[in-house]
């Protein structure tokens, strides 16, 4: 997609951190803007700021883990908007710790948000996307964790995996389907959101009893860490997105640090099969 300008960008987790500068971006470059989030609180003050800034808008209070909610966030985008052009499956929590250590409401709420809010809005938005005919570009945002596997906070890791099997099995669907409608998976590394504060909008029910033995994501994310160092602000996670997508680009790499890395895991698996190049005999 090389024009933005007149057409629809649908974002969830759209009142906050990356989706909220991915929503400013878009409404900068003319396009028109649904802000998807379930902190109603936060997604009117957001839905404001753009209306200010001049930005046609529709904010529609959304729980993606839940399928019917989708549902009507897709009928609300098509009666004020009529058309989906870029699709931004943003949402996203972090909770629990070890394998072992992470509660199952940890589990549940984790891959309820990451992985099937993807898939409820994956499987409603795109056959609209398709009978559009159009141009069009999906973007799920999975995490820099997702390439790597050293991070000890288990239902997190787990579900921004799950992320890159789902777009790159997404990719590869579209491809035989039509050459208008493209798929990319976000990986960032750090960023400056409120994510570490997820808990702010986990519902009652998945609540824990008690606080989990261990919580790793506070003891790999501690203030000083050195990663902050690194840490992007939203709207320059924005710019970066936006350029990938103009460049029909499938992995959005937002921290190049991270690729020795990638390289590291990818060299073990090449080399763990039988008479690879440097395999143990």
């Amino acid at each position: 997609m090389k024009t933005f300008k007149g057409k629809v960008a649908v974002i969830t987790g759209a009142a906050s951190g990356i989706g909220r500068a991915l929503a400013a971006h878009a409404a900068r470059l003319g396009m028109q803007v649904v802000l998807a989030d379930v902190n109603a609180a936060d997604l009117a003050e957001t839905e404001a700021v753009l209306r200010a800034g001049g930005a046609r808008v529709l904010a529609a209070r959304t729980d993606v883990s839940q399928r019917a909610d989708v549902e009507a966030l897709a009928q609300q985008t098509l009666a004020v908007f009529g058309a989906v052009h870029l699709l931004f499956n943003n949402a996203g929590v972090i909770a629990g710790s070890t394998l072992w250590d992470s509660t199952s409401q940890d589990w549940e709420w984790v891959m309820n948000v990451n992985v099937w809010g993807v898939i409820h809005a994956l499987s409603v938005f795109v056959p609209i996307m398709l009978a559009q005919d159009a141009e069009g570009h999906i973007v799920n945002t999975a995490s820099a964790t997702a390439l790597l596997s050293n991070n000890p906070v288990a239902p997190y890791t787990m579900s921004k995996h799950a992320v890159i099997g789902l777009s790159e099995t997404l990719r590869y669907s579209l491809a035989q389907r039509t050459d208008k409608l493209k798929a990319s998976v976000l990986c960032a590394g750090w960023v400056r959101t409120r994510i570490m504060d997820a808990a702010r909008n986990r519902p009652a029910e998945l609540q824990n009893d008690a606080a989990p033995p261990r919580e790793a994501w506070r003891i790999a994310s501690p203030p000083f860490h050195p990663a902050r160092e690194l840490a992007l602000l939203p709207e320059q996670v924005a710019e970066i997105v936006f350029a990938g997508i103009a460049a029909e680009q499938f992995y959005i790499v937002t921290h190049p640090e991270i690729l020795p890395w990638v390289q590291h895991r990818a060299d073990e698996i090449t080399h763990s099969a039988p008479g690879a190049p440097g395999a143990t005999p």
